[in-house]
């Protein structure tokens, strides 16, 4: 039977899976989350609570970045190779940086806009940060870092029919990702910034706890425009929750909207997804697309003992899981198998030479009288290995050969773009004295307008900002006061909901009306919510 430990590594948050398969049946053995201030702590009491000391692992890789090339579908895959790899350099160029420090990997779809060319996504991470992540293992059994966006698509059990579902998974972790999938394969990968780290955090700073702050988020419950009214007391954190989840799903109809393919599903899942009517307000916004929580496919039924939120709150470690079973795309595995990963078991000698696996009493080998049976055998085999030794090293040697014979060819391609760099460097020099000389002239003539432009932008931005105002803000919300000294504007507002103040927040920062919006704790009394509302104009 195999199994596997999924570990879903963020800042301050570990999520944890282990899973075991036996032909067709998958099953989740344990699970859990736990907030830490030590990770390698956390990990190793994971490691023990789950007695995976020499279970596979599964991790996820950090910050990751996604880009998207187009190659015509008539080149051989070793071109290819070479396309994407020069496309990538030349991105990471134009951003001052050095491709060296990344680790990448790719999956090739047919591009759905022109037949002729297939679109490589593109995923790459910083080599640093993967080797401290790898490191961090070490003591046990590493088989799998790959990107939670493409992992994720593990939860769902894709029917192989031609009435397919265009599918997008929003997985709401520290940051969101929204994973396209068009023709039962991953198409698109959008990372948006916001996500329940930014919810966490405002919370954690009213109560001083992670985990009771993720307590609260798990027992709130959103407003719906067809739901009840709810108690003060139960949603006491709502101006703290929905602020970002109006962004996350204003960005999420934007990327709907902007793509050429019809989304027909929305999948939600992630940490957010415990928020009690999450997928009601997805719904409510995203008209079109029917929005559900996403569970994972082999979970028929569950038992009354488990709830299926406690399931759903570890997706990203179960998909991590899953990945390390085999199910998941090939390819896209960033850690590379060391020799003792490919060596089969047998072979691995534990110190004193016993081989593994053959149990404790060894071997008694003696060339005193008559060779024993067991005595022979191990003679044939210590010639065996001798001549797979001899082998190795003739081998070795043909390739060392050809090795330097590839490396004079590299040194000779290396002399030529150093050559072709040093023509750019003195053509850049020139470029930058004309440019130093056009720069001053620029500041000089901004310099005597800036001035005039400030007086003029100060004297128009009230009657603006009004106009904004009254096309931004929520039918619920009154506002008592608004005071401006210089740049900085003051709001007063009052509202009988609270989620209506919080929207109106979150537009006033969207929408560019004010930047640097601050607001402090709202005050309820008569019934009515009042907030003070701090920003600078634009």
């Amino acid at each position: 039977m195999a199994s596997c430990l999924g570990l879903y590594i963020e800042d301050n948050i570990i999520k944890y899976a282990k899973l075991s398969k036996d032909k067709d049946i998958i099953k989740i053995d344990s699970f859990g989350i736990k907030f830490y201030d030590r990770l390698n702590e956390a990990i190793e009491q994971v490691i023990e609570e789950t007695y995976s000391y020499k279970t596979p692992i599964s991790i996820n890789t950090s910050n990751e970045n996604y880009n998207y090339f187009y190659i015509f579908n008539l080149l051989n895959p070793k071109d290819m190779h070479s396309y994407i790899n020069t496309e990538f350099e030349s991105i990471c160029f134009e951003k001052d940086l050095n491709a060296e420090t990344f680790e990448s990997r790719y999956v090739l779809v047919d591009d759905l806009e022109d037949k002729e060319k297939v679109k490589a996504i593109h995923i790459s991470e910083n080599r640093g940060e993967l080797a401290k992540r790898i490191e961090l293992l070490s003591k046990y059994k590493l088989t799998d870092v790959s990107p939670i966006a493409l992992d994720i698509s593990n939860l769902l059990e894709i029917n192989k029919n031609e009435n397919v579902e265009n599918i997008a998974i929003v997985n709401i972790e520290n940051v969101t990702t929204v994973t396209s999938i068009i023709g039962q394969r991953i198409y698109d990968i959008n990372v948006i910034d916001n996500g329940i780290d930014e919810i966490l955090s405002r919370i954690n700073s009213k109560e001083n706890s992670l985990a009771k702050a993720y307590e609260i988020c798990k027992n709130s419950t959103i407003y719906t425009s067809e739901g009840k009214e709810l108690q003060y007391e139960e949603n006491a954190y709502l101006d703290d929750i929905m602020p970002t989840l109006y962004n996350i799903v204003g960005r999420v109809k934007k990327i709907l909207n902007d793509s050429l393919n019809k989304i027909d599903k929305i999948y939600i899942t992630g940490m957010a997804s415990v928020i009690n009517n999450i997928d009601i307000y997805f719904q409510e916004y995203l008209e079109d697309v029917t929005c559900e929580i996403l569970r994972p496919y082999f979970i028929k039924s569950i038992g009354s003992e488990i709830n299926i939120k406690d399931y759903i709150e570890v997706n990203s470690a179960i998909a991590l899981a899953l990945q390390g079973l085999g199910e998941g795309l090939k390819g896209i595995n960033f850690k590379k198998e060391s020799i003792s990963d490919k060596l089969p078991g047998w072979l691995t000698l534990e110190i004193g030479g016993k081989p593994k696996g053959l149990g404790s009493t060894g071997f008694d080998f003696s060339l005193k009288g008559e060779l024993a049976e067991s005595e022979r055998s191990l003679i044939k085999g210590s010639v065996g290995v001798i001549m797979l030794i001899v082998i190795y090293i003739i081998l070795s040697t043909f390739l060392f050969g050809q090795m330097e014979s590839k490396l004079d060819e590299v040194a000779v391609e290396a002399n030529a773009v150093e050559t072709q760099k040093v023509a750019m460097n003195n053509d850049k020099t020139k470029v930058d004295e004309k440019a130093a000389e056009y720069t001053e002239l620029v500041e000089s003539i901004q310099e005597k307008a800036q001035i005039d432009t400030e007086s003029k932008r100060l004297k128009y931005s009230v009657p603006t900002l009004l106009q904004k105002i009254m096309s931004s803000i929520p039918a619920n919300v009154q506002l008592t006061s608004i005071r401006n000294s210089g740049n900085k504007v003051t709001i007063t507002a009052q509202s009988d909901r609270y989620e209506q103040l919080g929207i109106f927040i979150a537009k006033l920062n969207q929408d560019g009306i004010l930047v640097n919006v601050v607001s402090d704790t709202s005050k309820k009394q008569n019934e009515v919510v009042s907030v003070t509302i701090e920003g600078e104009l634009p």
